[in-house]
C-alpha cells in the first residue's frame, strides 16, 4: 500500500503517474476519484489508455468544510463500493483511491470503512490512497508514504488552476 498526501502539490499527479507507469507493462488499473466531478485532463487522456479505467465520485463543486451534503456522502460511499467491487474482481492490479483522504476528513466516508477496504485487499493488488491530512493510523500501514510539501505556489499570487496543469 503506498499513500501520497501532504500540503504540498503533486498527489494526484504521482498517482496518475504510477498508472501510467503500470498501463505501460500491461497492468490494470482502476482509480476512483472521491470529491471530484469536474472536468480534469486526466479524463481525457486515460480513455484511449485500455488498461486503465477512471471513475469520478463527486460533483462538479467543491465541498467546503461543515457544508458536506448528503448526495456528497452518497457519492463518496459509491466510490468506495465500486472501489471495492474493482479490488474483488480480479480484473486490476494497481487500485487508486484518489483523494479518499479528504473523503475521510469530510466524514464522507468512515475511518472504520476505509480501515475495513484496506484489510480485505488481496495480497496481489498494489493499492494507492492519496490526499491531505493521511491519519497517522494509515500511515502506519503503508509500506510507502510520500508527504507532498508546499514550499512555494502561485497561487499565492492570484494565479487560477490553468487547463492542462492543474485542470
Amino acid at each position: 500500500m503506498q499513500i501520497y498526501t501532504g500540503d504540498g502539490k503533486g498527489k494526484t499527479t504521482a498517482a496518475l503517474g504510477l498508472a501510467l507507469r503500470a498501463a505501460g507493462k500491461g497492468l490494470n488499473v482502476f482509480i476512483a476519484q472521491f470529491m471530484k466531478g469536474q472536468d480534469y485532463g486526466e479524463l481525457h487522456s486515460v480513455k484511449n489508455i485500455p488498461q486503465i479505467t477512471i471513475h469520478q465520485f463527486g460533483k462538479a463543486t467543491f465541498v467546503h468544510v461543515d457544508q458536506a451534503t448528503e448526495e456528497d456522502v452518497r457519492m463518496a460511499q459509491e466510490g468506495l463500493e465500486a472501489s471495492r467491487q474493482a479490488l474483488d474482481s480480479g480484473k486490476y492490479d494497481i487500485v487508486i483511491l484518489d483523494e479518499i483522504f479528504m473523503a475521510l476528513y469530510f466524514q464522507l466516508i468512515t475511518e472504520k470503512d476505509l480501515l475495513k477496504f484496506i484489510s480485505e485487499k488481496p495480497e496481489n493488488v498494489e493499492l494507492i490512497l492519496t490526499g491531505r491530512k493521511a491519519p497517522q493510523k494509515f500511515i502506519a500501514l503503508a509500506d510507502l508514504v510520500t508527504e507532498m510539501k508546499e514550499v512555494k505556489h502561485y497561487y499565492q499570487k492570484g494565479v487560477k488552476a490553468r487547463a492542462g496543469i492543474e485542470s
